[in-house]
Formats: structure tokens, C-alpha cells, sequence
């Protein structure tokens, strides 16, 4: 039975609440050998999941929509060389991912485009009754949350959040400690994107990484097409997940807790005028941008169990690369540094360590709390994006997809943690006020199981 024919009629109970569907346990009743997948999107990130499903013998490539040609060819290379079908291309303007949509019939689509379509895309892909792995980022308003969960329950299609970085070996090693109680009872998380983004933002169009001052540029990889402009007009937490993500899968948001609401401070901007103005000379129009977003932006998020989670968005100065994860409970904290390998950051277990208040052999005990997903697969996953970690979070959209079961990481998930962004920036503009945080969840969250069984699995 195809998707687009089958709806499930399941409901569940929240106490003062609306029925929910369980949809999230619904592809159709059987289980699929071979999924049929579509791409929105085959820029940079898009390719980088495009090179993953090419490496698989259960999926299907049928269409790629994108209506840069150049971006397109890139892709289309790739599947020949992987010695592939080639697929059906959709490249007739930004609006023909719908007729893709319409057309083929897909099991799954992934969503790889800039944050401002991510709504736009998904819906239309839930509407078609395929089922999304949507990129990170952050919401440009509430409404476009809400449209995604809604969508998402009308039809009864899931929709997983692509967040890579709960995949992170030394992140899951962490979670594995969490859940055998290492830490006790978690009172306080950290994390944020402090990553050095100014090659980015002012990409060279040569390189995704490439230096330059060529704002706008629409050439090459120039992620700056799109990006640079929300921080010329937008301050606040302007990419939220990766920070949040990881702290939220340890601290059962969604599942038994939930955020409840959040305030946000913003530094001066200072950093990308600088950047420019090096690069480029004084005289350049670019240096006289009035960049909106902070150097630094710092959110503190509220959990209806008590815990407090600081995040930290700092990419427009220069600094070595670090997401700068801290995990707190009344037994032990955890302390991030570096790019996320076993041996880059502090641990300390005060009643294992005799009080001794030094930083515990981290490698030592990273190694033996491996999470047994990473010491299943780690050979599977050598190669792949991101450390590894591309690997894990695709795997795990594809398992759940042809197994029939839920996805780690949800359209509530998604819709929360993309919250964040228009919320902080609600904050700032309202000097540091609090912002309710929606329950997209409608009261479900607390009757929701923590995450347990796809760790093992996928």
C-alpha cells in the first residue's frame, strides 16, 4: 500500500488537550525493503546525503529538484559515477520541487535547503504524503513550526530533524553514561554553534570554505547567497540545534519533560565589519553593512523538571571550533572542548574520584561507556560527514523508515528546537524578556517514552 493511500486512524488521549494521531509509528503497515527517495535541494549538504544513499542498496535515487543547474550537474555526476539509475530532474524554477511532489511517488524526500524554504518544503511533502528528513536551522517565525506539525498530524507523516551532532561519539558516549544514572539526576546542559563562520558568510565561491569578501556571490558554493542575510537582519539565536539537540535527547524533552520558555542577550556586532574591512579595504561596500545579529548570543532555556540549558551562538568572530557542551548532575559534569573526539574534553565523578576535584582520565572513561551503536558501527560510519556522524543520522531515517517505527528525533522535536530562534530573537528586541516556549506537543510530552531502542539499533 502507498503512502499517499493509507492514513492511519490511531489516536491518543492528552489530558486537557486535543486527540493526536500517532502517525509517528506509521509509513504503511507493511514493511519496505526498498524506499523510493527524492531530494529538495542537491547544494552542498544536500550532496553530502545524496553521496550516503548512493552507498545503499535499499533506497531508490528517483528525483532531484533544484534550480540551480550548476548544483544539479554536481549531483547528476555523482550518481553516474556511483554506476546509478539516473533520476528524473526538476529544475524548472524554486517551484518545481512541486511538481516532483506531484508526480513521483516517492516514500521519502530529504530537505537540504536554505532556512527560510525548510516550511515551505516540508509541508508540501507532508501534503504529498512522503515522508521528510529535514535539515536543521531555525524557524523565521512560530507559525512556521506550528505549520510543520500540523501538516505532519493531518496526514499522518513523520518527519525526522537531521540533527547529526546527537550522533557524536563523545556525545553518545555521555548519553550512555546519563542513562546508567553516572551523573544522577541532571540539573543543568551547555551547548551552542561557536564555530568561526566568517569564511562562510563571506564565501569566495570556490570553495565552501573559501575566503573572500564576496557577499551575495552566486557562484560556486557561496552559501553566503543566503545565510549572510539573516545576520543583516535578524539578532538572536540564529541556529539553534546543534547545541540544543544533544542536551535535550539526555534530558527527555518531549519525552517526560519539556522546554518552557526561554530569554536571550545579545552582544554589539562588531566582528564582520572587522572581517571585511581586513579583507577587503575600508573602501568596499560591504564593510559598511549594518549587521544585526550579535557577535555573541547567549539563550538560557527553562525544563519543566527544574533543569536550566544556557546555549551560545558565537560564529562572526575569530576562535578555534567548539560547541562547548556541559552536562551537570548532582554525581558528575561533563565538560567539552575541542572537535568531539573521546579525548577531547573534562569528566569528573565525585564519589568514584575520592573527592579529589581534578578532571577524571576522559579517554579512559569515554572508551568504556562506548556507546554500542558507535562500536557497532564505527566501520560503517568511517568516511562519512561530520566525523561519522552523517552516517548515523541517515541511518537512522532509512532503519525506522523501512522498519515501520518512530524516529528518534520528531516534527515535535524539530518544531521545538527551531522555535528557539524567532523566540530569542523576540527576547532581545524586548531587552532579555521571557518567551514562552509552545508545547507542540499539546500536553502528549508527558506521556511520551524517553529515547532508548534506535540508539541500539540504528
Amino acid at each position: 500500500m502507498n503512502r499517499r493511500d493509507f492514513l492511519r486512524t490511531t489516536s491518543i488521549a492528552t489530558a486537557g488537550a486535543t486527540l493526536l494521531p500517532s502517525y509517528m509509528y506509521a509509513l504503511a503497515p507493511e514493511v519496505k525493503p526498498v524506499l523510493r527517495l527524492g531530494f529538495i535541494a542537491t547544494g552542498l549538504r544536500g550532496q553530502n546525503h545524496l553521496e550516503l544513499m548512493l552507498q545503499r542498496s535499499d533506497v531508490e535515487i528517483v528525483a532531484l529538484a533544484d534550480p540551480q543547474a550548476h548544483m544539479m550537474a554536481f549531483a547528476l555526476e555523482m550518481v553516474a559515477k556511483a554506476g546509478r539509475k539516473a533520476p528524473k530532474v526538476y529544475g524548472n524554477g524554486p517551484e518545481d520541487y512541486r511538481r516532483m511532489l506531484d508526480t513521483e511517488k516517492l516514500d521519502a524526500v530529504f530537505v537540504s535547503s536554505p532556512w527560510e524554504w525548510h516550511r515551505d518544503h516540508g509541508v508540501a511533502a507532508l501534503n504529498a504524503g512522503v515522508a521528510v528528513a529535514m535539515e536543521v536551522g531555525g524557524a523565521v517565525s512560530l507559525q512556521e513550526c506550528w505549520d510543520l506539525v500540523e501538516a505532519s498530524e493531518r496526514t499522518h507523516t513523520p518527519l525526522m530533524a537531521l540533527e547529526n551532532v546527537c550522533y557524536r561519539r563523545d556525545v553518545m558516549s555521555v548519553l550512555h553514561m546519563v542513562r546508567q544514572g553516572m551523573f544522577g539526576e541532571l540539573v543543568h546542559g551547555q551547548g551552542g554553534y561557536q564555530h568561526d563562520l566568517r569564511g562562510v558568510l563571506f564565501n569566495d565561491g570556490k570553495s565552501p570554505y573559501g575566503k573572500g569578501a564576496e557577499f551575495g556571490a552566486e557562484r560556486g558554493y557561496s552559501e553566503s547567497q543566503w545565510r549572510t542575510d539573516h545576520y543583516v537582519k535578524r539578532n538572536g539565536e540564529l541556529y539553534p540545534t546543534h547545541g540544543l539537540g544533544p542536551v535535550a535527547a539526555m534530558m527527555d524533552i518531549n519525552r517526560g519533560n519539556r522546554l518552557t520558555h526561554l530569554t536571550s542577550m545579545s552582544s554589539k556586532s562588531r566582528g564582520l565589519n572587522d572581517y571585511l574591512v581586513r579583507q577587503a579595504g575600508s573602501d568596499h561596500p560591504n564593510s559598511k553593512v549594518n549587521f544585526a545579529c550579535g557577535d555573541v548570543v547567549t539563550t538560557t532555556l527553562a525544563c519543566a523538571n527544574g533543569e536550566t540549558i544556557l546555549l551560545t551562538h558565537d560564529t562572526s568572530l575569530q576562535r578555534p571550533y567548539n560547541l562547548g557542551f556541559r552536562v551537570q548532575g548532582t554525581r558528575g559534569i561533563w565538560q567539552d572542548f575541542g572537535w568531539g573526539g573521546l579525548d577531547q574534553g573534562h569528566i569528573y565523578f565525585e564519589d568514584s574520584m575520592n573527592h579529589s576535584h581534578r578532571w577524571a582520565n576522559t579517554a579512559e572513561l569515554m572508551k568504556a561507556n562506548d556507546h554500542p551503536l558507535w562500536a557497532k558501527h564505527s566501520e560503517a560510519a568511517a568516511g562519512a560527514g561530520h566525523g561519522g556522524m552523517d552516517y548515523f543520522v541517515d541511518n537512522a531515517f532509512i532503519e525506522c523508515l523501512k522498519r515501520n517505527e518512530p524516529f528518534p528525533f520528531d516534527v515535535y522535536d524539530l518544531a521545538t528546537w527551531y522555535a528557539v530562534t524567532p523566540l530569542s530573537e523576540k527576547s532581545v528586541a524586548e531587552g532579555s524578556a521571557p518567551q514562552a516556549i509552545p508545547d507542540f506537543t499539546r500536553g502528549s510530552w508527558s506521556q511520551r517514552k524517553p529515547i532508548f531502542g534506535f540508539y541500539d539499533q540504528y
